[in-house]
């Protein structure tokens, strides 16, 4: 939440789903002043990720913006600078669509304007995200490897981390 606020993004909406009540506690611990933040929970989260997406994607259709900054809350070291970066490189306009890449591999966060939100979402299913979608309607590249890694950082459940 703080990545996108400090990066120049307002409002944003965060997608709760699994642990909803336990995020939405440590959200209102932290407030970040002066942002307008909303919390979203997904009831059919345990569907997969496409819809905890599609369901956050419709609601930032509703508030007619510029455009639409996705990103994932498990990329640690990806900072305000990405964010700036890419609105920068790629400014919010109906049909902009881009994304960072890190040495050479598209990332997070995705820059989606308007005229994509609803094609993007219908073609969201189960566990998959809007990859397909991102390269089929080639999505500009925005160059943030100097400035990080972009790695998620999932660890499937009973593995040990590294």
């Amino acid at each position: 939440m703080r990545v996108l606020v400090d990066g120049g993004c307002d409002p944003v909406l965060v997608v709760l789903g699994c642990g909803a009540a336990e995020a939405s506690a440590l959200l209102a611990a932290d407030p970040v002043t002066g942002a307008d933040v909303r919390t979203l929970t997904h009831p059919g989260w345990a569907d997969g990720l496409a819809g905890s997406l599609r369901h956050g994607l419709d609601a930032a259709a509703r508030l007619r913006p510029a455009a639409v900054v996705v990103h994932l809350v498990d990329l640690p070291d990806v900072g305000p600078a990405v964010v700036r970066r890419l609105l920068a490189a790629a400014p919010p306009a109906p049909d902009v669509l881009a994304r960072a890449g890190y040495d050479g591999r598209p990332g997070h966060p995705v820059l989606v304007g308007p005229v994509h939100l609803a094609p993007l979402a219908a073609g969201l299913a189960g566990d998959t995200g809007g990859q397909a979608y991102l390269a089929a309607h080639d999505a500009t590249v925005v160059g943030c490897g100097d400035l990080a890694a972009g790695h998620d950082v999932d660890v499937p459940a009973g593995s040990a981390r590294a």
